[in-house]
């Protein structure tokens, strides 16, 4: 898990993407959403659309970001019987994948916004089916 931040905000009101990686299928889902969302908000979306497509994941690899380290998060993980486990921030020991993933949707979506950087969340869609909607 991790996330695009520093996006241009849209008339949807969005400025982050949410990114999650299948290690095993190598499968990305991109949410967008708003860089101030809580714990509570990005559980709701990782409910919605990871674990209603894929399930509870045994394990969920993420940076040091105060929405995954919180008590809140911790304890859902717990009560799900997920291990949480975070990669040191240099380098980036176990989410390379995501990384790579990061740098490669960032370089397709400067490409198909072009100079309307301010509706990237327009594009969005073409790249994934799960945006969500204004």
């Amino acid at each position: 898990m991790d996330f695009i931040i520093g996006l241009p905000r849209t008339q949807c009101h969005v400025d982050s993407i949410f990114v999650m990686v299948d290690r095993f299928s190598k499968m990305a889902h991109f949410i967008t959403c708003k860089k101030i969302v809580d714990a509570i908000h990005i559980a709701l979306l990782f409910f919605k659309e990871i674990v209603r497509l894929h399930g509870v994941p045994r394990f969920v690899i993420s940076n040091h970001n105060i929405k995954f380290v919180s008590h809140f998060w911790r304890i859902l993980c717990k009560k799900f019987d997920t291990k949480l486990q975070f990669s040191s921030a240099y380098p980036p020991q176990m989410d390379g994948q995501t990384k790579v993933v990061n740098r490669t949707l960032g370089g397709m979506l400067r490409f198909l916004v072009g100079e309307h950087p301010k509706q990237w969340d327009l594009t969005f869609p073409k790249l994934n089916s799960l945006s969500t909607a204004c």
